[in-house]
């Protein structure tokens, strides 16, 4: 006897997720970014560094990939632009071949937030990125895809109600791979004076044979001391992948952040 489990439409699963979290007490005070798929407008500053250092993981049945380490670091040039490298070492397991492990693509990129008419108001970023190719043994054990591939996606934030929610949309323009559409809707607030949590739901559309997946994402950020948080999320698809297959996934890790460092390291202050 096979059971079926009926998935809820995604509208319906984002109003509820905005009214939870809208039920919280305190003001709002959320991004999107690490630990979720969904970036926004925000820049570290000027001479800024943002570092996240995480585990990252992603399950199917009889399948898994986890990035152990994913380092993504981002460093602020003015107050409204943020140079950014990101790239993960990956190791995927599957029930039919032997584990393997490479670095995957990297993802340089930069920032600019050219609209920002200040806290809690409109803010908008283009975010362009350029995916690199992997090596041929990432490529051939299907950790990695052959490059380059142009990322070309917007972000916007504002403040409705109680909630802080961040959207972003982007296309990746095929390159030697296929092209691939994404959207990224997050909303949050901070809770107490240390804990922020926020949700997410993300669209992730390759063109051609590839799988669609549609994640409904819970997480937040807690703040360990001065510069130093504690990220973590977990995740699950809401529309099935890969032939109906759910899909499984984890984030973990922290955020370090130093205040003008690069400007002391370039004067020798």
């Amino acid at each position: 006897m096979t059971i079926e489990f009926w998935t809820p439409p995604r509208a319906i699963v984002l109003v509820f997720m905005f009214a939870l979290l809208a039920g919280m007490p305190h003001p709002a005070c959320a991004q999107a970014g690490p630990p979720f798929l969904t970036n926004d407008p925000g820049t570290p500053g000027e001479a800024n560094w943002e570092i996240n250092l995480a585990s990252m993981q992603t399950v199917a049945r009889g399948a898994a990939a986890y990035q152990v380490p994913q380092i993504d670091l981002n460093f602020g040039v003015g107050d409204r632009i943020q140079l950014t490298y990101e790239i993960p070492y990956v190791i995927a397991t599957s029930d039919e071949q032997p584990d393997h492990g490479a670095w995957g693509n990297g993802n340089p990129g930069i920032k600019w937030r050219f609209l920002d008419l200040g806290e809690g108001n409109w803010q908008m970023s283009v975010f362009p990125q350029v995916q690199t190719g992997g090596s041929q043994v990432a490529r051939e054990n299907g950790i990695a895809v052959a490059g380059p591939r142009y990322l070309l996606p917007f972000e916007v934030t504002r403040k409705i109600g109680p909630l802080d929610v961040d959207v972003e949309l982007g296309y990746y323009v095929a390159g030697h791979a296929s092209g691939e559409r994404i959207m990224g809707i997050a909303a949050g607030r901070r809770v107490t004076k240390r804990l922020e949590l926020d949700a997410e739901i993300y669209d992730d559309h390759p063109n051609g044979s590839g799988p669609h997946t549609t994640t409904l994402d819970v997480g937040g950020r807690f703040k360990l001391r001065e510069g130093l948080l504690a990220l973590f999320m977990v995740g699950r698809s809401i529309d099935g992948f890969s032939q109906g297959q759910p899909l499984y996934m984890g984030y973990f890790g922290v955020q370090i952040l130093l205040s003008d460092y690069g400007r002391r390291w370039t004067t020798g202050e």
